[in-house]
């Protein structure tokens, strides 16, 4: 990798569901031994799951954090969720980073799991979910979220990030009041997260509960490129500056191994 500026944020590599899980395993252990901060992992309808890649890149690394962007909240009860979380950080505690979102409306309406309120669901569910990873014993009887006396038997220790994704901005300002850290995809241009920035602001300010949420931003770019090293350097610079607190690179569509990326990142 290269050498780091004084100033560079957590960087991180994306494992995109285009190549075959099968790669995962190499791609993490070559990210963990070039020091890179984060692995980033798709829970893309109908290609990987996000809890099973997430527990085998943790189990093959020793100091390599590892989310997921995103787990869809239709389409698990929350107090399964939690236990499956739960599990995870207490394998390899402080380096997992659980991901969150009402997930994409087409693919939930594909498997029957569509809800009128996406947001509410999100609402109800990241925080049942939180209260049952501190330990508490849960009674939840909400529009979609119910629970009635359930409590986690293998709690971790201290509960692991929870992160929010988003684009629209009612998902933006709920992700800012609810989550630890909001993940923007690689869609999201400068300005676009500049615009993203103060409304996830807005939503923290409204919580009350105090602090500012990380924001960590998915940006593309094609390993083949040249003047790869000088490439990220800007990108980073650029999107620092619009406000993101972590990048993870992905490559593109074609060329969806993060591998050749490792040389050129910021160490």
């Amino acid at each position: 990798m290269a050498a780091a500026a004084a100033s560079s944020p957590p960087i991180g590599i994306v494992f995109r569901p285009q190549s075959p899980p099968e790669q995962l395993v190499a791609v993490a252990r070559a990210a963990d031994a070039a020091g890179v901060a984060e692995l980033w992992l798709w829970e893309d309808c109908f290609l990987e799951g996000g809890l099973a890649t997430a527990t085998a890149a943790l189990v093959a690394t020793e100091r390599l954090k590892v989310g997921i962007g995103l787990l869809p909240v239709p389409l698990r009860n929350p107090a399964l969720a939690a236990m499956e979380v739960a599990t995870i950080e207490r394998l390899a505690p402080g380096r997992f980073i659980a991901g969150f979102g009402h997930g994409v409306l087409p693919w939930m309406g594909q498997v029957g799991a569509r809800v009128a309120s996406p947001l509410t669901l999100l609402r109800e569910y990241v925080g049942a979910v939180r209260s049952l990873l501190d330990g508490e014993t849960v009674d939840v009887a909400g529009r979609y979220v119910k629970l009635d006396g359930v409590s986690l038997g293998w709690p971790p220790a201290t509960a692991p990030e929870i992160t929010i994704g988003g684009s629209g901005p009612k998902t933006l300002r709920l992700a800012g009041e609810i989550g630890d850290s909001v993940l923007l995809d690689a869609s999201i241009d400068v300005e676009g997260l500049r615009r993203a920035r103060g409304i996830i602001d807005e939503g923290r300010e409204a919580s009350g509960r105090g602090g500012r949420a990380r924001v960590r931003v998915y940006t593309e770019i094609d390993p083949r490129a040249d003047a790869l090293e000088n490439r990220i350097a800007d990108r980073i610079a650029e999107l620092v500056d619009a406000g993101a607190d972590a990048v993870a690179f992905q490559g593109t569509d074609e060329a969806p191994d993060p591998r050749p990326l490792l040389d050129a990142l910021p160490g």
